[in-house]
Formats: structure tokens, sequence, C-alpha cells
């Protein structure tokens, strides 16, 4: 993940160069620091929903295959019972 820096006191810098007080100029550095604090929490909060959401996929992916095994082996079964009713009923006519 890249960072992004900011330049405080170059800002503050030129903030006080065009004649901004000092304490409001300190007050626009915090805010703007927060703002981009903020958006790198914001970033790190997706990056890991979306790993999270990959790894419920996953995980549903796994539980439809097993459930396609279990479904496959349910419909042998149905079958090879169905072809065993029809020999009976066969034989007994």
């Amino acid at each position: 993940m890249s960072t992004t820096t900011f330049d405080t006191l170059g800002y503050f810098e030129k903030l006080k160069a065009a004649g901004v007080p000092e304490t409001q100029a300190k007050a626009q550095i915090e805010v703007i620091r927060e703002v981009i604090e903020d958006k790198l929490a914001t970033r790190r909060d997706l990056k890991d929903l979306e790993l999270a959401i990959k790894q419920d996929v996953k995980d549903v992916r796994t539980e439809l295959k097993e459930m396609e095994y279990r479904l496959t082996i349910r419909l042998g079964a149905m079958l090879a019972a169905s072809i065993a009713i029809v020999a009976g009923l066969v034989k007994l006519t």
C-alpha cells in the first residue's frame, strides 16, 4: 500500500507567508493531517473487507462442492433403488 506524506512545515510556512495567524495555520494543518489519516484508515478498512469477502466466497464455493457431492450420492442411491423396485415389479408380472 502506498503511503501519503504531507509536508506540514512547508504548508505552515506558506500560510504564514500569506499572512495567516500562527494559531489558525496550526489548526488548518491539524485538520488536514486528520483528514489524510482518516482516508488512509478507510483504505485499510476496505482492503480488510475485501480480503474477508474473498475468504467468504472461497468458503461458500467449498461448501457448494460438498453439497454437490452429497446430492450426487443421494441421486445415485435413489436411482439404484428405483431400478431395484422396477426389477422387482417386472419379476412379479
